[in-house]
């Protein structure tokens, strides 16, 4: 001790440096839970929990938001969609027009 203070030999990490490391590296976390009674399993929950940077989780092969029609918004789907309602809306004015000049004759 120095002057009535202590040194510590373990140095303080901050949060973003932790985060930053967890997020590098990559964290698993599994665990199961099973609810039984009288012997009859009643519920069982399997739970498997990754967290990773998007580039990590990529090296290591998991990618499925790119795929998610909720998360990923894909232009040429949504292209050909919008094409096709267009092309829907113009079939329907165009009967539109059509009857209601067949009932002014």
């Amino acid at each position: 001790m120095n002057n009535g203070s202590m040194e510590h030999s373990i140095q303080s990490v901050g949060l973003a440096d932790v985060l930053d490391r967890v997020l590098d590296k990559g964290v698993v976390i599994a665990g199961d839970v099973t609810i039984s009674l009288v012997g009859v399993e009643l519920l069982n929950i399997r739970l498997r929990l990754l967290i990773a940077s998007v580039d990590k989780a990529m090296e290591m092969g998991i990618d499925w938001w790119q795929n998610d029609p909720f998360l990923a918004t894909s232009t040429a789907k949504s292209d050909e969609q919008n094409a096709a309602l267009q092309d829907r809306v113009a079939r329907l004015e165009t009967l539109l027009a059509q009857s209601s000049e067949q009932e002014r004759r």
